[in-house]
């Protein structure tokens, strides 16, 4: 087969992604498809293009084609280049490929023979994979990925990339602000991607933080456009809703939203006598609060992760000058319930910790609802995952999450 029968083979499979996987064709048409020399033995990607081998693309089948495509795709969506952080690389890009790879097949695609799946790591993130994978790591990903071709183990490698750290405008980094174009504008890598070339060189710093963004607001585009055409659901769909969290640390956003229910509390006193005006207007006022504190202790969250959060309400609810009611429950609620005023230490009994028993988060409710409390907040720690009642109760309800898993009503904050 001729050179111009591989183009038309990756053509074919970008077109049947875009009319049956709107959200993957999307991504794809993101980055141009580039002819690699030998360096390249299967797909690649910097997340500024798809690399190929031509004979590669020649052994597969065209739903094989469009897997790779995807896949390549997905690694520079969900900001694979950029997260990787103090890991090893070869673990990461192993925990990056079996991630990617239970998505796609679990939205039925045909994959190559040779690719790195388990059934167990199906709806795991890279980072919940990593640490599963054996440090000595002998698996290989399938494809290539060179947007990050040195380990932070390495002292070089860290000092390399202090140099291009410091780089400045002009001194010969690319500026990557407008490198992420349609395929058909062609590459803008900064390098020249013509067939035959050297294997492009990794990102440099700048370049990861500009491509993040960029990403991150494509990876959002797309999923509006799937979803708006009715093709976008399931765990595909929650795993794209889940990094488009917002990025905030948890401890912010939790002071952040306490800080702003303690004032949410209007007074209709009559205003002093020496004030001209009788009108009566209602103002914000600064009293006590009153809230509830519930813990999943199903054991699908850690006692060291439940302390954390235990230390960090405790530190707020000073500051706020908030009485706290602090219930354990898994299946039903576990232990006495406490009560602690806003000078009194908060503390979590570890044996309330029952593993392997499930998690409802209705007894909490019923609870409250006999005791005729009526909080001003209720924040409940938890996965999500257990059961909610039917119906949206009457009072703000804060969920702090571990995971993935959605809540029906109420704030969600992730726990990241």
């Amino acid at each position: 087969m001729s050179e111009s029968a591989v183009a038309v083979k990756l053509s074919a499979a970008r077109t049947r992604l875009i009319m049956e996987r709107p959200f993957l064709g999307a991504l794809v048409l993101r980055l141009p498809l580039v002819e690699a020399a030998a360096w390249c033995k299967t797909t690649a990607t910097d997340a500024r293009a798809i690399y190929y081998n031509a004979d590669y693309i020649l052994g597969l089948e065209p739903k094989q084609v469009q897997f790779m495509l995807a896949h390549d795709a997905l690694h520079c969506a969900l900001s694979h280049f950029s997260r990787r952080l103090h890991r090893n690389k070869h673990r990461w890009d192993v925990a990056c490929d079996f991630a990617i790879n239970a998505m796609l097949l679990g939205e039925k695609m045909s994959a190559p023979s040779d690719i790195l799946y388990l059934p167990s790591f199906e709806d795991m993130t890279a980072e919940e994979i990593y640490p599963m994978l054996n440090e000595d790591e002998d698996r290989e990903p399938v494809d290539q990925h060179i947007y990050d071709d040195y380990d932070s183990d390495s002292e070089d490698s860290n000092s390399e990339q202090g140099d291009s750290d410091q780089m400045e405008p002009g001194s010969g980094g690319n500026d990557s602000s407008d490198q992420i174009k349609d395929s058909s504008e062609g590459s803008s890598s900064g390098q020249d991607p013509t067939p035959g070339g050297e294997c492009p060189d990794p990102l440099t710093q700048q370049e990861m933080q500009s491509l993040e963004t960029q990403w991150q607001q494509h990876l959002a585009g797309a999923a509006q456009q799937a979803m708006q055409a009715g093709k976008l659901d399931g765990a595909m769909a929650r795993l794209i809703d889940h990094f488009l969290q917002p990025q905030l640390p948890w401890r912010a956003l939790l002071a952040r939203y306490m800080s702003s229910v303690a004032r949410d509390d209007y007074s209709y006193l009559r205003p002093s006598s020496r004030r001209g005006d009788g009108a009566i207007f209602p103002t914000l006022r600064s009293g006590q609060v009153d809230l509830v504190v519930a813990i999943d202790s199903s054991g699908s969250v850690s006692l060291e992760e439940i302390q954390e959060f235990i230390s960090e309400v405790d530190g707020l609810k000073g500051q706020l000058r908030a009485r706290v009611t602090l219930l354990s429950c898994d299946q039903a609620i576990v232990g006495e319930p406490q009560v602690r005023e806003a000078w009194e230490e908060l503390e979590f009994d570890p044996n309330c910790i029952k593993g392997g028993r499930g998690t409802n988060f209705i007894p909490v409710f019923e609870w409250l609802e006999r005791q005729d409390l009526r909080p001003t907040l209720l924040i409940y720690f938890t996965d999500a995952e257990g059961v909610f009642p039917e119906l949206e109760p009457a009072m703000q309800v804060l969920w702090l999450v571990k995971g993935k898993a959605a809540v029906p009503w109420g704030q969600r904050v992730q726990l990241n």
